[in-house]
This record gives structure tokens, C-alpha cells and sequence, in this order.
């Protein structure tokens, strides 16, 4: 059982991981305390891979499933900083809320889970059957679930739990995304002599309208697909004087649940090969957008920008048996999907791993100015976590 030291706690560590800036590549400083942590709390083992991902490990003394605590600890940048009514960084408590960058996306939860995983060992002296793995995940925020194929090739889990916000309502599933690069090739020429060259923009503008009229398909649970056009660039730029010979335009695909690389790029390159054949002085491309960031560790991680939809049945066993032990526990979770994209997007999307989101605090918190989480919020978070490790470790 939770005890008020222990609440007193999963508040401190959260409070020290805020203080912590840990943008994308930044994340050594929290990697570096939450290590420390895990370490006096006694998890057997402590890794940090080449992504620098932290990934603490408790062994029961007996066999049995692997269940993993996946929570990021990376944030997005703080852009106006004089907007915040508190400092971001300070992690100061009012009025029963701590107040920072990361303290619902989602610090918080990862205080909640190291704290819970320890307190388990503790109150069961280690005597359960399985392995407790809690994950501090790098570059969630840049691309969900590339780091994360690192610690489920590590860790190997039977289940995975994200802890991104869900008001402690229990996710089975959301839907995932794909960054949609296409990319028109002209001829350049001087823009006073037009006739002379192909404008790029001009053969794009024709693609996207063409692709207005393609129809993204649509999932009873997790809603449409999705295909919108996010921004749009030309070469050279600035062009003064010269008709741009490339234009590359992004889209944002929302992935659903069996979608692969190839069915969501078929009907788009099924469309832009009959624009080909009808204009021939069309060249047109479609691709994936490729990610390549610099980890903390000094090391490079890259990926492409295609991170797929998952949807678990609410009545698995897994999912009612953690949902009886959180309402014998005292709580009311519902059972609903994410509205954004989460690490589970490799887990359940890409390794098949049966996953259920399950966190603190309310989903429009992250990225908002004046950032924060009710500490209420992150004591009941350690609670379900505690929760689920009983109804699991059988």
C-alpha cells in the first residue's frame, strides 16, 4: 500500500525532473536524476542505451511476464517564456498544482511510475512472478516510437504501458501518423522569359488539387484518415527572378489500424502516375519525410516519419483485468482511445506487444503556456500504476 511518504515522493522526483530542460537531445540532465533514483529505490539493473533512453529494471523472484512503463522524458521547447505566470522550469507548487514544461507531457507520469514500481518491490519484498521494466524515453517529441524500438528489443515486454495524460481513463488504442513528402521537379529560367523553363509551383498547385479529391478511408472507432496539407516550399528561395525548378509540399496522413507504408502511398501514387501520363512535362514524387536528430549521447537517431494505428478490443483479458483492479482500487476509468499519437505506435502499431495508455492529468495540458499537473492528478497515477502491476504479476 501507498503511504503519504511516498506521496510526499513521486512529488519531489516529479518536481526535480521539471527543473531539468530536457528538449529533444537535451535529456541528460533528467536521465542523470532519475537514474539516482531508481538506483537508491532498488531496481535491480539501470541501462542506458545508445539512443540514451533510461531504462530501469525490478526482478520478481519468480518468472513470469514483463510489463513496461513507457513515459518520455523529452518536452517541447518553451518559446515565450515571459508569458508564464510561474517560472517553466522551477516547478513550483500553487494551489495544489506543480507548475512547468513536462509536468502533464509527461514527467509526472514518470515520476508516477518509478515510484509505484519501487513501492511494489517494497511492500512484495521482490516476491512476484515477472520483471517491472520503467522507461525514460528520448525524442518522443520528434518522432513517436523510434526510440521506443530500442527498449522493447532490450526489455522484450508482454505489456506495455503508456503513460501519456489520460485523466487515468484507460487508451487501447489512437490513431497513428505519416508525414506525406511529394516533391515536383521543373526547369528553371530566367522569370523574364517564362516560356523558357517549368515552374514547379505551377505543376504542384496542379497535384494538390488533384489530391483534394482523394478520399482517406474511415474506422468506426478511431474516425477518418486524414490527408491535409501542412506546408509548402520552393527552390531556389528566394527566387527573385528565377522560376522555381522544385516544390516539395508536406501532408499529414492519420493512420489507421492495419495501414502499411505501402497501402497509404498506392492511391496517391496511383493518382500522380496519371497526372504523369497525361502531362509530360509533369515529373512528380511521393515519399515519406525522414527525421534525423542528435541524441544526447552523442549518437544519431533517424527515422522514417510513419508511425502507425493501433486499437486493442476493450473486453481483452488484459484490458478488463486492469480495469477491474483500478475500480476495486476506487476509480471510475473509461475505456476510449487517444486523440493524438503515442510511443504505443511502435509497441502495439509495429511489434504487436498488447499496450493500454493509462496516465495523469488532461491531454490539452501538454505544450500550452503555464504547463502543469495537480499533484491530486500524480499521487492517483502512482495508485493505478501500483494498480496494474497487481493485476498483471500473477
Amino acid at each position: 500500500m501507498l503511504e503519504k511518504a511516498g506521496e510526499k515522493q513521486v512529488v519531489a522526483l516529479c518536481q526535480e525532473l521539471i527543473r531539468q530542460r530536457s528538449y529533444s537531445g537535451e535529456e541528460a540532465g533528467v536521465v542523470k536524476i532519475l537514474s539516482a533514483y531508481m538506483k537508491e529505490m532498488g531496481f535491480d539493473e539501470v541501462t542506458i542505451d545508445r539512443y540514451g533512453n533510461l531504462i530501469g529494471c525490478i526482478k520478481g523472484s519468480r518468472p513470469g511476464k514483463k510489463i513496461l512503463f513507457d513515459g518520455h522524458i523529452d518536452t517541447v521547447p518553451v518559446t515565450e517564456e515571459k508569458e508564464w505566470t510561474y517560472p517553466p522550469f522551477a516547478a513550483e507548487i500553487h494551489d495544489g498544482k506543480i507548475y512547468g514544461r513536462g509536468t502533464s507531457d509527461m514527467k509526472g507520469a514518470v515520476a508516477a511510475m518509478t515510484c509505484a514500481a519501487a513501492a511494489f518491490a517494497k511492500d512484495t519484498k521482490k516476491d512476484f512472478a515477472g520483471e517491472i521494466y520503467v522507461a525514460g524515453v528520448v525524442h518522443e517529441e520528434c518522432f513517436e516510437g523510434v526510440a521506443a524500438r530500442e527498449i522493447s528489443r532490450f526489455a522484450k515486454p508482454d505489456y506495455v504501458v503508456i503513460g501519456e495524460a489520460s485523466l487515468l481513463n484507460l487508451k487501447i488504442g489512437q490513431r497513428g501518423r505519416a508525414e506525406i513528402v511529394i516533391e515536383t521537379f521543373g526547369k528553371p529560367c530566367h522569370s523574364a522569359n517564362p516560356e523558357k523553363g517549368i515552374n514547379a509551383v505551377y505543376k504542384m498547385a496542379n497535384v494538390i488539387e488533384a489530391i483534394r479529391t482523394l478520399e482517406p478511408p474511415h474506422h468506426p472507432v478511431l474516425g477518418g484518415g486524414i490527408l491535409e496539407l501542412t506546408d509548402i516550399k520552393s527552390a531556389p528561395y528566394p527566387g527573385a527572378s528565377v522560376v522555381p525548378e522544385y516544390c516539395r509540399a508536406t501532408y499529414d496522413r492519420r493512420l489507421l489500424v492495419g495501414e502499411t507504408k505501402e497501402s497509404v502511398l498506392a492511391p496517391i501514387q496511383e493518382l500522380l502516375d496519371r497526372l504523369m501520363a497525361a502531362d509530360p512535362e509533369l515529373k512528380v514524387k511521393a515519399s515519406y519525410a525522414v527525421g534525423k536528430e542528435q541524441c544526447h549521447t552523442g549518437n544519431e537517431i533517424e527515422g522514417e516519419r510513419f508511425f502507425p494505428g493501433w486499437l486493442y478490443d476493450k473486453e481483452d483479458d488484459f484490458v478488463q483485468a486492469v480495469h477491474a483492479k483500478l475500480t476495486e482500487k476506487g476509480f471510475a476509468p473509461e475505456i476510449t482511445q487517444y486523440n493524438f499519437c503515442t510511443n504505443g505506435s511502435h509497441y502495439a502499431g509495429e511489434a504487436g506487444i498488447k499496450t493500454f495508455g493509462l496516465g495523469p492529468s488532461k491531454e490539452n495540458l501538454a505544450h500550452t503556456v503555464d504547463e502543469y499537473i495537480e499533484i491530486s492528478q500524480l499521487t492517483k497515477a502512482e495508485t493505478c500504476y501500483y494498480g496494474v502491476m497487481e493485476a498483471l504479476l500473477k
